[in-house]
Order: C-alpha cells, then structure tokens, then sequence
C-alpha cells in the first residue's frame, strides 16, 4: 500500500486527470447523466472537456449538441477546442497496440448559463413539491 501512494505522490499535474474533464462512455451511464454533469462543471469551473475513445465519440457529439441548442454552452473561440486524434490502446500489456479514434471538446459557459441554471432549479423544485 506504501508503494501505491508514493507512486501517486510522486505524480506530476500532467499525469493526473484534469479536473473539468469528463471521460464519456456511451455503455456506462446514460446520455443525460452526463448533460447534467457537464453542466454542473461548467457552474464550478466555467468551462468543461468532454473526451471520448472509439464508439462514444457520438455520445460526446450529442451531448455538446444538446448543451449548445438549449443555451447552457458554447464552444470555446480559442484554437482547436475540438480535437481529434488517434492513440494507441493495448487490452493486455504484451499485446500489440490497437489505434483508436479520440475527440476532445471544450465548452465554456454561455452569457445567459446562470440565468438557465436558476430557471430549472426553480422548475425541478415546482415537479417535486406537486410529485409530494
């Protein structure tokens, strides 16, 4: 146990997972879980990387879709805030590597985001006290 977290001390900010970064899977949770998640980074950071390997590379396109048509996000102006590449993955360590597609998207808070925020707040407080 000593080893494993003088491994993880020993590790550098490069190494460690951003902390606005969301890894989408499209097999683990569900489309929306991951809208709300976003939106909740965005409230704490102001921005939010979406990344996404292989076949949920459609499930981070829809969900920075749905985030932008209903007003909560915009993708950041800056250069290549969408990126993607290919890395090599392996299933097993002696295996040979596998390339695969990867994506990247960065989006950052819209003007009118908190505004959005406190409407639905206010509209899932109104849904459970008529469910009570």
């Amino acid at each position: 146990m000593e080893g494993i977290t003088e491994g993880v001390n020993k590790m550098s900010v490069s190494e460690t997972q951003k902390k606005n970064r969301i890894q989408v899977s499209n097999t683990k949770k569900s489309l929306f879980f991951y809208v709300n998640l976003s939106k909740r980074y965005m409230q704490q950071y102001n921005e939010v990387e979406l990344s996404a390997l292989g076949m949920a590379i459609s499930t981070v396109v829809t969900i920075a879709e749905i985030l932008k048509n209903n007003g909560f996000a915009v993708e950041k102006s800056e250069a290549s805030q969408i990126r993607t590449l290919t890395v090599d993955m392996r299933d097993d360590p002696g295996a040979r590597p596998i390339p695969k597609a990867k994506i990247e998207i960065v989006l950052g808070k819209t003007e009118k985001f908190d505004e959005l925020m406190a409407a639905e707040a206010e509209q899932n407080g109104d849904n459970e006290e008529q469910q009570n």
